[in-house]
């Protein structure tokens, strides 16, 4: 697949299949392309070439079984509505638009700001709420659409050490259940601990694979071009890898 914005590329030849029950954190430097490689793979970006299909099918065919959370910034926090009307937006697809939202519904929805710990705000308009709350009620939407296989924008972006447990807490929960989840993440430190596997993208796909065996200085360092402060502060991440320890469980 590849991706241009006015002609001029920024996803260049990515080939990847995705293994299942996994996951998957997308990594990179800034400007890699690496929230336009979820983007143009859900269709919110035009592709320049290539294909893109979820268990041999194409987006608009299996759409139902995939969930998305979007980076936080990208969202008008101010429009009128609760946490619990964003979360049952997540339900649309079952409801079917037009119609009420159901008892049934909403308590499915109730039940999904449990998992994140944000039953109790139910009620509270979400510009009310802080950035990781909010991020929160997100993954929450994303949880309600019950997906198979989920994409995640930067989901630990501006959160605090609370919201980023509870967030892992519920990837394993979800790995555990079957599903895959896609993660642009940032944080190297943490890639070993949180992911089983990584894709390394700088426009193209540096390496990808199984966090133990592709996750090295020396792939780190053609992914980053030498970048030497991070590559310093994801050394102990890569020991970790390295002395296969791996993702925690």
């Amino acid at each position: 697949m590849t991706v241009a914005y006015h002609r001029k590329p920024v996803l260049w030849d990515v080939d990847y299949d995705a293994p299942p029950n996994k996951l998957i954190a997308i990594v990179g430097p800034n400007g890699a392309g690496k929230s336009t490689l979820i983007k143009a793979c859900l269709g919110l970006v035009p592709r320049a070439s290539g294909q893109v299909e979820f268990w041999g099918a194409p987006y608009r065919k299996a759409r139902s079984r995939l969930g998305y959370v979007p980076q936080r910034e990208s969202v008008d926090w101010d429009f009128p509505v609760s946490a619990l009307d964003v979360v049952c937006m997540g339900r649309y697809r079952r409801i079917g638009w037009f119609w009420p939202v159901t008892r049934s519904h909403k308590q499915a929805a109730l039940a999904c700001l449990d998992r994140v710990g944000m039953r109790d705000y139910a009620s509270r308009q979400i510009s009310q709420l802080s950035g990781g709350q909010q991020q929160r009620v997100f993954l929450a939407r994303a949880l309600a659409q019950e997906a198979d296989l989920y994409f995640m924008d930067e989901p630990f972006a501006g959160v605090d050490a609370a919201t980023e447990r509870a967030i892992v807490g519920v990837l394993r929960q979800l790995r555990s259940s079957g599903k895959t989840v896609v993660v642009v993440h940032h944080d190297l430190q943490t890639v070993p601990e949180y992911f089983d596997e990584v894709i390394l993208l700088n426009m193209r796909v540096v390496a990808s694979g199984p966090v133990r065996d592709v996750f090295t200085r020396e792939n780190l360092h053609k992914t980053y071009g030498g970048r030497l402060t991070l590559l310093s502060e994801a050394s102990e991440a890569v020991a970790r890898a390295a002395s296969g320890e791996g993702p925690s469980r």
